[in-house]
């Protein structure tokens, strides 16, 4: 298999501990081999990992490695965003992954953005340019949207907004992502569409985030896995052949890279790469 070196890219969430933080300085060294574009790190619900997103990433950018902050805008003010991203430019940080993200439990009022689209013209208008913008993708369409024609619709507002490039859901099913692409195109959109890659370790923990965002797992893979029962070894053995031929597909087939959604651990993630070639 080749990757033929397109970019790749790798998403952590910010550590809440010491040993935590230790941990991921480690796995970001491991996986710093295959030479990302970018360590991307993930924002909490209505911004409850605010500070521990920015340590996370001026620790990968004093490690000497491009990162791209996650910012999510529900439940926040125009003002409370604009001191966030002001302080990512103070330091240097040129790339954001805009989303409107998840609407925390108990929250009241939805804040001054409902949609991502509003912050990516946010963004535009108080900081031009300095932000390579990125925004999510759904080939399966988001949980919460109205109908499959809404949600597309949603996504292209989000380019025409000023996003340069995008990351999708994660996703097992390879022709999901390129009748996605397929109708972005038609839509008069041409911006790379990143696939998110979800790495297969462990059955129970993936149903549940499956549950949750709406990536479907579909049902041969289903039984596939459930008829291993606990057998750990042989879920991470098939999971690793899976993931790294659904791979090898989106690249043969035209993706402009791939995103790994890493769960702060370097292991499948490090022997998918090395698979793939890079």
């Amino acid at each position: 298999m080749t990757s033929g070196l397109r970019p790749i890219s790798f998403e952590f969430f910010p550590p809440k501990t010491e040993e935590g933080a230790a941990k991921l300085a480690t796995t970001r060294q491991q996986l710093a081999q295959f030479n990302p574009e970018f360590f991307s790190v993930t924002f909490g619900a209505g911004g409850t990992t605010q500070e521990g997103t920015l340590r996370a990433v001026l620790s990968i950018r004093e490690a000497g490695f491009a990162a791209a902050p996650h910012l999510s805008c529900i439940g926040s003010t125009r003002d409370s965003i604009r001191q966030i991203v002001q302080q990512y430019k103070d330091h240097g940080i040129r790339h954001i992954v805009a989303l409107r993200g998840d609407i925390p439990s108990g929250m009241v009022g939805l804040g001054e953005f409902r949609y991502a689209n509003e912050l990516v013209s946010f963004l535009r208008a108080e900081f031009g340019d300095w932000f390579h913008i990125e925004v999510a993708a759904y080939p399966e369409f988001h949980p919460q949207s109205e109908s499959a024609e809404a949600d597309m619709r949603n996504f292209v507002n989000k380019v025409r907004a000023g996003a340069d490039s995008a990351i999708t859901q994660y996703f097992f099913n390879a022709d999901a992502y390129f009748r996605f692409v397929d109708e972005v195109l038609a839509r008069g959109v041409n911006i790379p569409i990143v696939p998110g890659m979800m790495p297969i370790q462990n059955y129970s923990q993936l149903q549940r985030f499956s549950d949750m965002c709406g990536a479907e797992i579909p049902r041969w893979l289903r039984l596939r896995l459930q008829s291993m029962g606990d057998d750990t070894a042989s879920i991470r053995a098939f999971g690793l052949d899976f993931v790294t031929e659904l791979s090898d597909r989106l690249l043969s087939g035209g993706a402009p890279g791939l995103h790994f959604y890493t769960l702060n651990s370097a292991g499948a993630v490090s022997t998918i790469c090395q698979r793939l070639g890079y």
